[in-house]
């Protein structure tokens, strides 16, 4: 999402709004927009989110090797030396075996030396197995055929001393009310991901903005009611993350859709490198700079 600086007098705040010709904009504006820089951080930094991943990677068939030690294939921060293996098999299950059970359980119980792992599953709502030691725990993750391991902790430093971002200034004119124009038939958007895999995730319209004269489209994904936009533009790999930014907005209303730029986000990989995250399509990639949002992100991860 979107911070910064706050503008002086509200009668040169109108005066930006009246050349820009963005949506209406609240005389609390400019606080609204620190409010929810503010609440982002706070949800970022909640316990068991991506804030609090040390380590993550794709399982290969057969057995994969886990624990702290270098010569594990995945090495992982306060485990046991040599914690166990994740052995993967040709339908995607995967199996957890134990070295020693001592100081480890799973889902909160005392684990045997073998065990089913469950994934979240292709609808995504289903609770993962937690295999925890220490103050950390592991979990297995699918993505189509893949099944990948993620290792949380929330004592993580990222978590703990999460640096917060930078950004541009809070501008009124990024906040544009655009057209929504639905589409007649059914259509799809292709969403490539960092790991090379891709998905066609059904669509049902597109926004039109118009900016210094210019016409603009962005192409939406329906996240559990609201809109969901990957994009990208030229501050792209310069002044913002390279991959993409994400912009949420209400569902459309009487034909029109508010996109406030000031509210762009780092996705999740700009900020962990624990987490795949999907790359801008080629039909948002912007042929503008909207210097709105976040910057890209400075912390320990860049």
């Amino acid at each position: 999402m979107a911070r910064s600086t706050e503008w002086g007098a509200l009668a040169a705040l109108g005066l930006l709004v009246s050349l820009a010709a963005p949506a209406a904009t609240p005389i609390d504006y400019v606080h609204s927009v620190t409010r929810a820089r503010s609440a982002r951080v706070d949800e970022l930094k909640h316990p068991d989110g991506y804030l609090a991943l040390t380590a993550s990677g794709w399982l290969l068939p057969g057995v994969n090797t886990v624990g702290s030690a270098a010569d594990n294939r995945f090495q992982i921060p306060d485990a046991p030396a040599h914690l166990g293996t994740l052995e993967l098999d040709a339908t995607g299950r995967v199996d957890l075996r134990l070295r020693d059970t001592h100081g480890i359980t799973v889902d909160g119980k005392p684990v045997a030396v073998t065990s089913v792992l469950r994934t979240q599953g292709s609808s995504g709502k289903q609770q993962p197995t937690r295999v925890s030691f220490g103050s950390s725990y592991l979990y297995v993750v699918e993505n189509g055929a893949q099944r990948g391991l993620r290792v949380k902790d929330n004592k993580a430093r990222l978590r703990t001393h999460f640096p917060g971002f930078d950004y541009f200034s809070i501008d009124p004119s990024w906040r544009i009310e655009a057209d929504w124009v639905p589409f007649l038939q059914p259509r799809t958007l292709k969403m490539a991901y960092v790991t090379g895999t891709e998905s066609d995730t059904p669509i049902a319209g597109k926004a039109v903005f118009h900016r210094d004269g210019h016409t603009y489209e962005l192409l939406p994904i329906d996240e559990d009611g609201r809109l969901f936009f990957v994009f990208s533009d030229r501050t792209a790999g310069k002044l913002t993350y390279g991959g993409a930014r994400f912009l949420y907005a209400a569902a459309p209303k009487n034909g029109k859709v508010l996109l406030d730029f000031n509210l762009a986000q780092n996705p999740p990989c700009a900020i962990t490198p624990h987490v795949v995250c999907p790359l801008a399509p080629p039909e948002n990639r912007l042929k503008l700079s909207v210097t709105a949002g976040e910057k890209k992100f400075r912390g320990e991860h860049e």
